[in-house]
Order: C-alpha cells, then sequence, then structure tokens
C-alpha cells in the first residue's frame, strides 16, 4: 500500500495536485483545500501522505499534507453518511490541532461552522469519534519523534523544539532528516 507520495509538483488545481515522479510519470492526487494551501510552488519537490480510494467503478489517490490529517480522513471515513468528498471538504476548514480541539470540547455548533457541515452529521461525527484521536506532539511531525527527543537531549525547551520543527516541515516538506535536524539546530541555537 501506498504511504507517501514524492514528486516534483507539476500543477495545482481547486481540489487536486499533480506530482512527477519518476520523470514522465505524473500522479493526479486529490487533496484538501488546507493541504493545497500548505504546498510550496510549481516545480518544487513536495511528499504528500497518500490513502487509494478503491471502489467498482474508478480508483482516487488522496493525499495529505501530514500523517495526522490523513488519519483524521481515515477516521471521518468510518463516520456513518460521511464520504471521501465531504470528508475532504471538512479537512479543507480546520487544521488537524483544530477538529481535535472540537472533539475534545463536545461542541458541535464549532463542527457546523465547517464548510458543508449540518448540525445532524457534526453531532454523528462527535459521537462517533470524541476521545478517538489525539495527536502526539512530536511523533506526528513525520517521524519527528526521534528528532525532537535528539533536539531536547542537547539541552533546548521542548515548546521551542516542537514550534521550530513544525515551522521547518511548513515551510519545506519533503526534506531529509538530516536536512530537518540542521535547520531545526539553527534555528534553535539564534534564540
Amino acid at each position: 500500500m501506498f504511504n507517501s507520495l514524492t514528486g516534483r509538483l507539476t500543477f495545482k488545481a481547486q481540489d487536486s495536485i499533480g506530482l512527477e515522479n519518476p520523470p514522465g510519470l505524473e500522479w493526479e492526487v486529490f487533496v484538501s483545500g488546507s493541504t493545497l494551501a500548505r504546498l510550496p510552488g510549481l516545480g518544487e519537490t513536495v511528499q504528500v501522505f497518500t490513502y487509494l480510494h478503491h471502489r467498482e467503478d474508478s480508483m482516487r489517490l488522496y493525499g495529505f499534507f501530514d500523517p495526522p490529517e490523513r488519519r483524521i480522513f481515515l477516521e471521518l471515513l468510518k463516520v456513518d453518511g460521511l464520504g471521501v468528498k465531504q470528508s475532504l471538504k471538512i479537512l479543507s476548514g480546520i487544521t488537524p490541532e483544530g477538529f481535535i480541539r472540537c472533539l475534545d470540547q463536545g461542541d458541535p455548533e464549532a463542527l457546523t461552522r465547517l464548510p458543508g457541515l449540518g448540525l445532524k452529521t457534526a453531532q454523528k461525527i462527535l459521537l462517533s469519534l470524541r476521545g478517538k484521536l489525539r495527536l502526539e506532539d512530536e511523533k506526528d511531525l513525520r517521524g519527528g519523534g526521534d528528532l525532537a527527543d535528539s533536539l531536547v537531549n542537547m539541552g533546548f525547551e521542548r515548546r521551542r523544539v516542537r514550534e521550530a520543527l513544525s515551522r521547518i516541515l511548513g515551510e519545506a516538506p519533503g526534506l531529509g532528516e538530516e536536512e530537518i535536524f540542521r535547520r531545526a539546530l539553527i534555528k534553535l541555537s539564534k534564540g
């Protein structure tokens, strides 16, 4: 099964992107509005975390900026009455952190502010998912748990480490672990 796809960004449409990998092969990947907004410009190399949705009459590849967004998407698909389009629409209007905060607070009205989400569906989501989703701080930063622990062990404050890693991954998705560590070390050393 696909976990992620890394390639050169060839196009951005309203609900999809194109990734070229290897040269000469372009993948169409359907994405949420929030993933689309966080991706760099055309021609840049990006990594998206994927989900292949297979039905009798079609196969579509969905991509997400990070593992927490994909995990929420997969959990939303388990909610009775929600499909892939509705789930992507929900993720277009909120960050993974914001979504989990709404679940933790048990506030259906907050969820109804999301695009295309009524009160009954918001209540279904709360009943189905409340208490099941949790962000695991550094470990959700694309395997950044080891990096975060290493930086904390070097004497940097955990909160600052989390912020630095998050900022680096937001600015330049698809970086290798060594480059992420190098950039985080520079950023944290500057104070």
